[in-house]
């Protein structure tokens, strides 16, 4: 009976060891399926190209913006990002409406000649979201709302806008919520996104940001987390030019952007010998959008010293390429 039981004993300390060690192993096995899903998220993806990256040559009338699409699938793209900014018609804001969509319609042509995908169009000097007088705000959410029209047009999945205006944080979350509920709720009727870059002031303060995401909590609301661009302050409360005083941590503040990310823009200002940035730790940045489970394009954005742009567009592509091959 001795012997019955101490069999009996054994063959099922066997079997829980051998369930365990296949446990251990399922484990290991979903583990690695994770990692290599994410991994294999990137590897799939495609490149876009963010015009500013050339705005020297279009604003000097080296480049016709409206070339953009075929100039970026000889640069090796398949994606565009407009920058509303660099097209001169938009200086004039008579008949506006008329004038977006028309470029609109242009550019839908052009995208369709060269064959381009067009990801996102990036809104600049349309009126303030956050902006403390409430009829400007009205007026600016109107004017976003042509831009949703024209990129449910052009096949665009969003429209990047700023969250420029108030200064007090307090009041600035309020605006910034108010507006992004109204554009968020036009963009569930007309299927386009309305996304926001951290692009200056409390846009740039990652728990800011997402704080206002998460209380506006609508699918068509997201953002664009741009790899530089967290300069929160500058000297003399100046928007641009002037030096920063005080800067957020970049790394935290793309982890806390990416569960609402709609887009990832790659910045990138200086290279070494080595084709590495010399601020920005790619590989660390790519990592984290990884691991986010992002999907979608990959922005090259080249905003350096560099005298042909395309030089530094390159050198960006690359890295962003070479940063998702050594992907954990």
């Amino acid at each position: 009976m001795k012997n019955y039981l101490l069999g009996a004993f054994l063959c099922a300390f066997v079997l829980i060891s051998c369930k365990e060690e296949v446990k251990k192993e399922d484990n290991s096995a979903f583990a690695k399926a994770e990692t290599e899903t994410s991994k294999e998220n990137l590897l799939n993806y495609k490149h876009s190209l963010a015009q500013w990256s050339l705005h020297k040559p279009f604003l000097e009338g080296d480049l016709d913006p409206k070339d953009f699409p075929q100039i970026a699938k000889d640069l090796g793209f398949t994606g565009v990002e407009y920058v509303t900014q660099l097209y001169p018609e938009f200086q004039d804001k008579s008949n506006y409406q008329e004038k977006v969509m028309n470029w609109a319609r242009e550019m839908k042509k052009q995208s369709d000649a060269a064959g381009m995908d067009n990801v996102l169009i990036m809104v600049d000097r349309d009126g303030e979201l956050a902006d403390p007088d409430a009829a400007k705000r009205a007026e600016a959410i109107e004017i976003h709302k042509y831009w949703m029209d024209a990129a449910k047009l052009m096949g665009a999945h969003s429209v990047r806008a700023n969250l420029f205006g108030e200064l007090d944080p307090a009041k600035w979350h309020e605006y910034s919520v108010a507006s992004l509920s109204a554009l968020g709720t036009y963009g569930k009727e007309v299927g386009v996104n309305i996304i926001i870059e951290n692009h200056g002031g409390w846009s740039s303060d990652g728990q800011k940001l997402t704080a206002v995401m998460k209380e506006v909590n609508m699918e068509t609301v997201g953002v664009l987390p741009d790899f530089g661009n967290f300069c929160i302050k500058r000297e003399g409360g100046e928007r641009w030019g002037a030096p920063c005083v005080e800067e957020y941590d970049t790394y935290a503040g793309i982890k806390e952007m990416m569960p609402y990310a709609k887009g990832v823009s790659a910045k990138s200002y200086n290279f070494d010998e080595n084709g590495n940035e010399t601020k920005l730790d790619y590989q660390r940045l790519m990592q984290i959008v990884a691991d986010s489970g992002f999907e979608g394009y990959v922005g090259t954005e080249y905003e350096g010293p560099l005298e042909d742009p395309k030089e530094g567009i390159a050198l960006t592509k690359a890295l962003v390429q070479k940063s998702i091959d050594n992907l954990k």
